[in-house]
């Protein structure tokens, strides 16, 4: 009977490690979940005040080395986000202020960036099981895509940006 029990939770545990990722996912198309955390300097930032705008959502660790690649592909990239004014919102889930600004000291970020520090808000609000977790929300708040768990890289986000961003502005002649 004891080899039975033991066997049991083997397989529930094998069957949970092999449950899809996607399951912790926020759904694509649907609306992302608001949060007001506080930056660095202590000001209040929603995910709502750039609504009109592309956002890349970074839901990350200082530690993490996953999240540090992440951050050298969007670094790859910051040129091109400046121009298509894309802004950055960098979510710590598990850090201190402090290791926080350890963690950024000499970076910069051409484009619009947020260092946010959650208070919990983000880390529910995602379901943050993985990280890091990358997603981009669109200019009416509608969740375009969810990395949860794979790999993502400066292309990817490049033509991501181009799929889910506003169409380029055409100039007319007069």
């Amino acid at each position: 009977m004891k080899f039975n029990k033991h066997l049991f939770i083997i397989l529930l545990f094998l069957v949970f490690c092999m449950a899809p990722v996607a399951a912790v996912a926020i759904e694509t198309g649907a609306q992302a979940p608001d949060f007001k955390l506080k930056n660095m300097a202590g000001q209040e930032v929603s995910l709502s005040d750039f609504k009109g705008q592309l956002v890349l959502l970074k839901l990350a660790t200082t530690w993490c080395p996953t999240c540090k690649q992440l951050s050298a592909e969007i670094g790859k990239v910051g040129d091109f986000l400046k121009e298509k004014d894309v802004v950055f919102l960098e979510v710590f889930v598990q850090d201190s202020q402090a290791m926080i600004e350890k963690y950024l000291a000499g970076k910069e970020f051409p484009m619009t960036f947020h260092a946010l520090l959650d208070d919990g808000q983000a880390y529910k609000a995602y379901n943050v099981y993985l990280i890091p977790r990358f997603l981009i929300i669109d200019a009416e708040q509608i969740v375009r895509f969810d990395s949860a768990g794979r790999n993502v890289l400066a292309e990817d986000i490049i033509s991501m940006v181009k799929e889910f961003g506003p169409p380029p502005k055409v100039s007319g002649s007069s």
